[in-house]
Formats: structure tokens, C-alpha cells, sequence
């Protein structure tokens, strides 16, 4: 079907409309019940690896005040237009943000690294002037992506993520390191944790549990 509205021009067009896919949780957060005092809300922004966490293994976000804003094909420009309905009027306690890899893919034009740690300090700073803590997480390794095979990621994920790190602990947020639990020898996403390289598998995800939910406690302190 999208390659038939793509043929069509149509795609491209109501793409262009939405560019950072305000609609997608426009009525979720609509339904969505303003937090208690003690509710500790946690709002995870992303990507595919996010909202894929939560289709995966759906039991790991049951009966947490955990709100789940992950978006497939992402990247930093788009979650910075929409950080304020989909995280900052949501009153979250903490919000958890993953992101980079679709920037390093071109997933919407060509980006440097400085732009990437931009977008993400924009949202950082977004989310502490409205009193939100937060967790930056490490961008996953990826040795290739499929999709785009003439673009070798490992490298950049890697300076990238020494520039989140670093950002983070000159601002006392939190800094979530998927990155070392989880890369092989050639910096990459090994098969046991992903199928294709990219995207954790229920295996991966259970790497990042235990991870994820130090670091909202250490926020929340």
C-alpha cells in the first residue's frame, strides 16, 4: 500500500503534512489521566527500538505508571517537535530518551553528530525546565543497517555516544549505557540480542530491563 501511495506522489505528501507524526498519539494523550502527586510517571521516547519494546514484551510495562512514545523510523529533529504534547503534557516524573540511530541512517537527510547531541540537549533542557528528570540512553550498537548498507554506523555510535555521556554528566542527568552490556567485538548488536542487527529481540530487551530501571531509580532520587 505505501509503495502504491509512494508510486502516486500521495505518500510523500501526507508524510510532508505530518512530518513528525503529531497524530500518532494525539488521542492516547487525550485519555490519558493527569498523573498523582505519587504516581511517578515515566515517559519513554524513542523509536522502533522503543515502541518495539513494549509490542515484544508487553509484561515489563504492565502495571507501571510507564507511558510508552515510541515512534518506528524516528529520528531527533521529529522528536523534538513533538516532545512537548507527547512528553512535557503528559507531567511525567522522568522521561527516557533513545535515540540516534535513524539520524546516523539519514532516516530524514543527512546529520552530523553535532546536530544529533543538539536535538538532544534541546529535549534535555525542555524536560529540566519543566521539572522532568532525565535519562539519556546510550544509541544501540549497529555494525550495518540493512536498509541503508552503504552507511557504516559503528564508528559514529560510538563518538556519539561518548557526546551523550558526556553532556549528561555535565548536567547531572542520568546516562543509561546500553551500548557496553550490549556490543560485540566489531561494536555491533550480536545476533543473540537482535535478528537483524538493529532491533532488540525479547533477548535484548531483557539485557536493557534491568538497566532501564536503575537508572529511573537514580533519576527519581
Amino acid at each position: 500500500m505505501l509503495a502504491f501511495l509512494s508510486s502516486l506522489g500521495i505518500f510523500g505528501s501526507l508524510q510532508a503534512q505530518d512530518w513528525a507524526n503529531l497524530k500518532e498519539f494525539q488521542e492516547a494523550n487525550a485519555t490519558l489521566e493527569t498523573p498523582t502527586v505519587n504516581e511517578g510517571r515515566v515517559v519513554f521516547m524513542g523509536n522502533s527500538i522503543t515502541i518495539g519494546w513494549i509490542n515484544s514484551h508487553p509484561e515489563f510495562f504492565e502495571g507501571k505508571p510507564w507511558v510508552n512514545r515510541g515512534i518506528s523510523g524516528q529520528t531527533t529533529p521529529q522528536m523534538l517537535v513533538r516532545f512537548r504534547q507527547d512528553v512535557i503534557a503528559l507531567q511525567p516524573k522522568v522521561v527516557v530518551l533513545l535515540a540516534g540511530t535513524n539520524d546516523i541512517a539519514g532516516n530524514t537527510g543527512s546529520s552530523t553528530l553535532k546536530m544529533i547531541v543538539d536535538n538532544i540537549k534541546s529535549m534535555a533542557e525542555l524536560a529540566s525546565a519543566n521539572g522532568i528528570k532525565v535519562v539519556l540512553s546510550s544509541t544501540l550498537p549497529a555494525y550495518e543497517y540493512k536498509w541503508r548498507p552503504e552507511i557504516k554506523p559503528a564508528e559514529k555510535i560510538v563518538k556519539l555516544n561518548a557526546l551523550i555521556k558526556g553532556y549528561a554528566h555535565e548536567n547531572g542527568h542520568v546516562y543509561l549505557d546500553y551500548f557496553s552490556a550490549m556490543s560485540d567485538n566489531r561494536n555491533g548488536l550480536p545476533k543473540k540480542y537482535s535478528d537483524d542487527g538493529v532491533h532488540p529481540t525479547v533477548e535484548g530487551y531483557a539485557i536493557m530491563e534491568p538497566l532501564v530501571e536503575a537508572a529511573i531509580a537514580k533519576a527519581i532520587k
